[in-house]
């Protein structure tokens, strides 16, 4: 089911990139928390019956990969695949956001 789910595996493959940071610990914390976060809310998403509650994951799995982003900013990270993965993945969420 997931592995057709192409948001899902670019979520997952962000979450493998941010958990190989070297960065300070708890900048490093927050965005594997918010990473996993964006994982788990497209699949959830994925799985729910109506637009609306589609939506609402969906949603929610954007605000996670801003949160992610404005960590990697603040932590300095420059590394293009990590900022590309991200900017790719959250035009994907944008587009299920508003597809639902």
């Amino acid at each position: 089911m997931l592995k057709t789910f192409r948001t899902y595996e670019l979520a997952v493959a962000f979450y493998q990139d941010v958990k190989g940071l070297r960065i300070e610990a708890h900048l490093k914390e927050q965005l594997v928390r918010a990473a996993a976060s964006i994982a788990l809310n497209a699949a959830e998403g994925y799985g729910r019956r109506t637009p609306a509650d589609r939506r609402r994951h969906f949603h929610i799995a954007l605000g996670s990969l801003r949160e992610s982003q404005a960590a990697l900013a603040l932590a300095g990270v420059t590394d293009e695949r990590t900022i590309d993965r991200a900017d790719h993945l959250g035009g994907c969420l944008w587009k299920l956001v508003q597809r639902g």
